[in-house]
């Protein structure tokens, strides 16, 4: 990151991936390490969970089938629906462990990556044995946002749920057009969530705040840049669907488009390659959207407070205030 603070606040979508890109580059090792510890299994378990919530399907709408081809009152019948039950029962089981592992790694690959990309902002030294000394200290900030931001989608979703089922009531005509044009206005209300999220993640590991405190100064600092950041997470939502597509095309339906074991192999680890790439892109890029919507509210970073800051984590954890951030225009490179 070889920008000065202030020239960061005229990036635009461009600007923001070449000096996330520069950023790892620069420092591929430790984001190598990174990765290999924390986001590959991240992504890992992610694919792996699309292929194994899909034998789980297979085998329970199979099931299904017999069952309701058998006579009711049958030993078999009887026998099939206990199965089918267990099937259900091992599947929930199988979501509960899915989830519970994909948040921790989605808590930890977060707390290493900002902690690594504001430690290459502030010129620190930097090792990744401090990066996973520091993960334990943060992860329990980041689980609060995380459960905050949760809540805010539920709610969201619950409201777009609530609506469609409103104008599903009028008129058809009505009904199609007003829902249309609520598809359009959920979409970009979920991106605008999703990049609120992004920055609130940000801030609780480099300030004070966190939870909903984090979410309000997420959406604080997003104005002036809200469509820069919509725009740049729309590409790396279209990225990771891209990328589950072609999973599901050329490894969970493999033998169906005629490619043996070893191509579906080769197919998987080509897609966990390029869905980890992407993981740990997004996350550079949240960090370095938090410092260029700082820039844009010329809310000057004193790097030696933020370097402060972090020192603080391979201590005992003292939380910077505000005040502490914005002492003065600091025009060091970054």
């Amino acid at each position: 990151m070889d920008k000065e603070q202030e020239e960061m606040q005229f990036f635009g979508c461009f600007g923001i991936f070449d000096e996330s890109y520069k950023a790892i580059f620069a420092w591929r090792k430790i984001f190598s390490k990174i990765t290999l510890s924390l986001i590959l299994p991240l992504s890992f378990i992610y694919l792996v969970h699309m292929e194994v919530s899909n034998i789980f399907f297979r085998t329970i709408i199979y099931d299904e089938i017999e069952l309701h081809r058998t006579p009711s009152g049958t030993p078999k019948y009887e026998k099939l629906s206990d199965l089918i039950s267990d099937e259900w029962a091992y599947f929930w089981l199988f979501k509960a462990a899915y989830f519970t592992l994909y948040f921790i790694f989605s808590l930890l690959s977060t707390a290493a990556v900002v902690y690594t990309t504001a430690c290459i902002y502030t010129d620190r030294e930097l090792t990744f044995n401090n990066v996973v000394s520091v993960v334990p200290k943060v992860w329990m900030r980041l689980m609060v946002t995380f459960l905050c931001i949760f809540m805010a989608m539920f709610f969201y979703h619950v409201w777009a749920v609530l609506f469609v089922f409103a104008i599903s009531m009028a008129g058809s005509d009505l009904g199609l057009a007003a829902l249309v044009v609520f598809a359009v206005l959920y979409l970009v209300g979920l991106l605008y969530l999703t990049v609120i999220w992004h920055l609130a993640s940000v801030v609780s590991v480099l300030e004070e705040g966190y939870g909903f405190n984090a979410m309000v100064k997420g959406k604080n600092l997003i104005k002036g840049n809200a469509l820069v950041g919509v725009v740049i997470f729309l590409i790396l939502g279209m990225g990771a669907g891209g990328v589950q597509f072609a999973f599901q095309r050329l490894v969970m339906q493999g033998n169906e488009s005629g490619s043996g074991m070893g191509g579906r192999v080769v197919y998987a680890m080509l897609c966990l390659f390029v869905h980890s790439t992407l993981s740990l892109l997004g996350l550079v890029i949240q960090t370095v959207i938090y410092f260029v919507c700082k820039s844009y509210h010329h809310e000057n970073i004193d790097k030696s407070a933020l370097s402060d800051h972090l020192e603080a984590y391979l201590g005992e954890y003292v939380p910077l205030m505000p005040k502490d951030l914005q002492l003065h225009q600091f025009h060091h490179h970054v």
